[in-house]
């Protein structure tokens, strides 16, 4: 029985082979870097750290010989002796805590006991240290003593010396024993490696050589199918869509599902263009089915088509809109001189323009009362009857509310005994009703109420309110233009009474313009004085406060200052300090702004600062209340004659 393999088969067979072999070379690796770690490991962890170890004790017990000398003979040394302490009660126990727990790790236990035995005598050489040297010698009395001093060099001699030489010996010993395996270590490693290097080399190869044979059955199995499935899918990709070889026979593996998956994908896209087509067309009802629900295009397509849909129900709205906005503008336009008329046009047109069934219109009346009223002007299939002459106060039923809140009621849920939409045939409840306001700048005209058998939509209501601000905005206009003919014929009859007077008015003009010519000859004759005066005299006016309001050129020229210098500020611009903080220039200005004249000579400051004399009076100026308005002066200067 021939056995039929999948291309997946296939290559698991060429893997498994593979995997076997690279597990082989896997355990071959393992074993050997088992042993180079466990080696290298030992070296880094044991062998290297005890030899540096013991390296470091030996240093440790030339340091204790050197810093014990030096406090026997350099006694000013503090750092020696500082050195001597940590080196004692830190450096040491840390060594020798480290020593302890590498030397449980070493293979030769004969080496531990020597190292045991290095300890017990480092620390009787330290104690012998403390007793003899460290305890004697401290103060500096104690090294002018002979006696002491002489002692303490005694044990350096005879056991400090001598016990760190015999102690630099076992450890040297120890140290060399701890190189030999340091060494013996290095070498496994190297020869761990040599070998691991050689295996994996061998079985590298091998591995190699598998691996293209298995390559080269595999691509001899699948290289048809996939050829054209290649095919297939260059055709694809220049746009082209290949018709389906249905005679053509696929292998029942995967290269096989490959091949049937790329027709069912050309059959996709044949539908898919098909669609697109017409959507192009805009046929957006058309039927198309994805190829599956994760389909990228296909799902993409429809959605395209969704909003494609949308949009153009939008604009089929928008343009239903502005086409209303169009036509009721051309009915305002034309319909702006009677209420009536303009009435009656709007709400049969909006009523069929929105395939309505009934509608009002209700207009704000222009009776001044004591509460405003609201009647219905127009209507459309509606029960004029019920509503014969009938006022709709503000608040009253959902109309009055309407016009109460200046805000757009609508109802789907219409009460059954509120409004009947009555045929021939008999009568029913409307679906919903709206009620829209008649406003412009937040000012109510009236307000027209739609019953319909069909629900309107947001689109509607909007248009609605929006047709209702345009008919608010005309209803104003027709009855200003109604009271503007209305006052134009009372003002046509107002001319004829005027006429009636104007002869009068005639006759009393003659005599004012006796009197004004009169009037004239004396202000001539007033204007020449002033003129006079202002060439002869310096003359400034000044508010109530010292504001100056005007100055001639004469008294410009006194003070020094142009117009635009001095005009807006105050007079205590011409008076020195001392004198602007006085108590007499306050009271000057009181007297003035009381009514009373005053005159005399005056010192005044120039703006250059030169101090001149003036001889001048203030002369208060009442209005028709006897209060005083302004102050004038007229002056002329004395300076040289006060010189």
């Amino acid at each position: 029985m021939k056995i039929k393999l999948s291309v997946g088969n296939k290559i698991f067979g060429g893997f498994l082979i593979l995997i076997v072999l690279f597990i082989v070379n896997a355990l071959i690796i393992f074993q050997r870097g088992n042993s180079i770690d466990n080696s290298i490991s030992f070296s880094s962890d044991v062998a290297k750290p005890s030899k540096e170890s013991i390296n470091e004790f030996s240093l440790v017990v030339t340091q204790s010989k050197m810093l014990i000398t030096n406090w026997v003979y350099l006694q000013t040394n503090k750092e020696d002796r500082e050195s001597l302490r940590n080196l004692k009660n830190i450096s040491y126990p840390q060594l020798k805590e480290k020593l302890q727990k590498l030397v449980l790790l070493w293979e030769d236990k004969d080496q531990q006991k020597k190292l045991d035995t290095v300890f017990q005598k480092f620390e009787l050489m330290m104690k012998a240290a403390d007793e003899n040297i460290l305890e004697k010698l401290n103060t500096f009395e104690d090294y002018e003593n002979p006696l002491t001093k002489l002692l303490a060099e005694d044990v350096i001699e005879s056991q400090i010396i001598p016990q760190s030489a015999e102690l630099l010996d076992r450890l040297s010993k120890i140290a060399a024993k701890q190189t030999e395996v340091s060494d013996r270590v290095d070498k496994e490693i190297m020869s761990s490696t040599v070998g691991l290097r050689f295996s994996t080399i061998v079985l590298g190869i091998i591995i190699v050589l598998a691996g293209l044979l298995i390559a080269y059955l595999i691509v001899r199995t699948i290289r048809g199918p996939i050829n054209y499935v290649k095919d297939v899918v260059l055709m694809l990709g220049k746009g082209e869509l290949v018709e389906e070889d249905k005679n053509r026979k696929y292998t029942n593996d995967e290269i096989g599902e490959m091949a049937i998956a790329t027709n069912t994908l050309v059959n996709g896209l044949k539908a898919t263009s098909v669609f697109a087509e017409n959507i192009g067309k805009g046929s957006y009802d058309s039927h198309f089915q994805p190829l599956s629900e994760h389909d990228v295009l296909g799902n993409a397509l429809i959605t395209m088509r969704n909003n494609l849909s949308k949009v153009a129900e939008e604009d089929k709205k928008r343009n239903w809109a502005t086409e209303g906005l169009a036509k009721f503008g051309e009915i305002l336009r034309v319909n702006n001189t009677d209420v009536q008329k303009l009435s009656d046009e709007i709400i049969g047109n909006l009523i069929k323009y929105l395939r309505a069934n009934q509608g009002a219109l209700y207009l704000v009346d222009d009776e001044e009362g004591e509460e405003p009223t609201m009647s219905m002007v127009a209507c459309y299939a509606w029960d004029k009857k019920k509503f014969h002459n009938h006022k709709i106060h503000i608040g009253e039923g959902l109309a009055g509310q309407c016009w109460q809140e200046k805000e757009t009621v609508f109802l789907t849920n219409v009460p059954q005994n509120y409004i009947k939409i009555t045929s021939g045939l008999g009568d029913a409840n409307p679906t919903c009703i709206l009620i829209v306001p008649l406003k412009v700048n937040d000012q109510i005209f009236g307000v027209i109420e739609i019953a319909s058998f069909n629900t309107l939509q947001k689109n509607e209501i909007e248009f609605i309110e929006k047709i209702g601000e345009s008919i608010a905005s005309t209803i104003s206009s027709v009855k200003i233009n109604a009271r503007t003919q209305r006052l134009l014929g009372e003002s046509q009859q107002m001319t004829e009474e005027m006429r009636a007077q104007e002869e009068e008015m005639r006759q009393n003009m003659e005599e004012l313009q006796a009197t004004q010519e009169e009037m004239q000859r004396n202000q001539h004759e007033t204007e020449s004085t002033m003129d006079t005066l202002n060439s002869s005299l310096a003359m400034v006016e000044f508010d109530t406060e010292g504001k100056i309001l005007k100055a001639n050129p004469k008294f410009l020229a006194i003070v020094g200052y142009t117009a635009a210098e001095l005009v807006g500020d105050y007079h205590r611009i011409l008076v020195t300090k001392e004198d602007r903080a006085s108590d007499e220039y306050k009271q000057f200005w009181k007297e003035l702004a009381a009514g009373n004249k005053l005159e005399g000579e005056f010192k005044r400051t120039t703006k250059n600062g030169k101090t001149i004399w003036i001889k001048g009076i203030y002369s208060p100026f009442l209005n028709n209340f006897g209060q005083v308005a302004k102050i004038m002066k007229i002056a002329y200067d004395i300076t040289s004659y006060k010189k």
